[in-house]
């Protein structure tokens, strides 16, 4: 009975101990060492592609589609035909036009020619008639003239001859007359006028034509294209967009509280969810002169200028963007989750031999998982990773640290 009395003494003794050793040790807790290196501090934002120098292509004039000669995505130089409009009424009025021209052209060539054709053409044909026949009543009167003076014929028949010379050219003179009289000099000055009158008409008409026919603007690549065949267009729809598109744009979204961290020339990367793995990169061009809403967020409009040397990024998309706002060389860092925060300031829990104390820093620039740590902490310190276990100033732990680095 003493033996078991001593044995159960024994026990609870050997239990009493063990949970003196648990006190006195102190729960596991995992920390991390401070470590130099390069930090490079990123922020991630959001944003949207543009050319970098673009014009929209817009109808001319109201009509239906009738071809669109472009793709989306399609280079094409200045002035290449991007779609064709067509006008019913368009093409009656050039016809109207252009027979309206080629009136009025005849009519003017008629009166400078002396005439209307039909009436100038009688005058003519009686003009050379009556010439015939004075030239043969001339021959006629000498003849009876010569008779006359040798008695062969009366004088009587010889006056009837030199009356009918005289009547003929009576005639010829006004026939001249009134060829003359056919065109006066208003006539001429109306015919003029009613020429530039229809040639106005068609130079219009033809424009409206040309209207017809949707031209590059400058040369580059098609984007946005709207334009369908058989679509009705009113003057100034949209129907394509044209850009350049060796270098492109982005305008970032970011949020107003982290403006500060941005600043011109700073390097950007760009990615696009249809292109996985692919990066484009370039720099910050120009900050934001406003804050602006955009959806529940206020953001200042960043933007950048991307290389786009292979045109795969497409004006209009959606993309991620990360802007590297500052590296800092040999910087202290911890990570991030080891910052706590309270009314006090912001602070660390460090291990000090096997106990942990409260110390406050100051962090500098950051990352998205380290930090750097401007004041308070030291190369190689220890610091408390988060843990489900209460902690406090001055407590006894039971650390699970990396060891130290070797030293070289």
């Amino acid at each position: 009975m003493k033996k078991l009395a001593l044995a159960l003494l024994v026990v609870a003794a050997a239990v009493g101990g063990m949970g003196v050793l648990r006190r006195s040790t102190g729960p596991k807790i995992n920390f991390v060492r401070v470590e130099r290196t390069t930090l490079v501090s990123t922020l991630s934002t959001n944003g949207k592609v543009e050319p970098f120098e673009w014009e929209a292509i817009r109808a001319e004039r109201p009509g239906i589609i009738a071809s669109v000669a472009v793709r989306d995505g399609q280079t094409v130089s200045k002035d290449e035909t991007i779609a064709t409009i067509s006008d019913p009424s368009l093409e009656t009025e050039m016809e109207a036009t252009e027979a309206r021209v080629a009136e009025a052209r005849a009519d003017l060539s008629a009166l400078e020619s002396g005439g209307k054709p039909a009436e100038l053409s009688d005058i003519e044909s009686s003009l050379k008639q009556s010439h015939l026949e004075l030239e043969q009543q001339r021959k006629d009167a000498a003849a009876l003239d010569r008779l006359a003076a040798k008695q062969a014929a009366t004088r009587v028949e010889a006056d009837a001859a030199r009356q009918k010379v005289l009547q003929t050219e009576a005639t010829i003179e006004g026939l001249e007359q009134r060829r003359q009289s056919l065109v006066a000099k208003t006539d001429l000055e109306v015919a003029r006028a009613r020429l530039q009158d229809a040639e106005a008409a068609m130079r219009l008409a033809r424009e409206r034509a040309a209207q017809s026919v949707v031209r590059a603007p400058l040369a580059g690549a098609i984007y946005g294209l709207v334009a369908r065949p058989g679509a009705y267009v009113n003057a100034g729809d949209l129907l394509a967009n044209v850009g350049q598109l060796d270098r492109l744009r982005v305008r970032l979204y970011v949020d107003e509280p982290e403006l500060g961290r941005v600043a011109e020339q700073q390097p950007v990367s760009i990615a696009w969810d249809a292109l996985p793995g692919k990066q484009w990169n370039g720099v910050v061009e120009h900050m934001p002169s406003a804050i602006q809403p955009l959806g529940t967020r206020q953001v200042g409009e960043v933007i950048c200028l991307i290389a786009n040397p292979q045109h795969e990024l497409i004006p209009g998309t959606n993309v991620d963007a990360t802007i590297r706002t500052a590296v800092v060389e040999n910087a202290l860092v911890i990570p991030k989750e080891t910052l706590r925060r309270d009314t006090q300031g912001t602070y660390v829990y460090r291990l000090e031999s096997d106990t942990i104390e409260r110390r406050a820093v100051k962090i500098g620039v950051s990352s998205i998982g380290q930090v750097q740590v401007t004041e308070g902490l030291a190369a190689a310190d220890a610091v408390a990773l988060p843990t489900d276990t209460p902690l406090k100033p001055g407590e006894r732990v039971t650390p699970l640290v990396p060891p130290l680095p070797a030293t070289p």
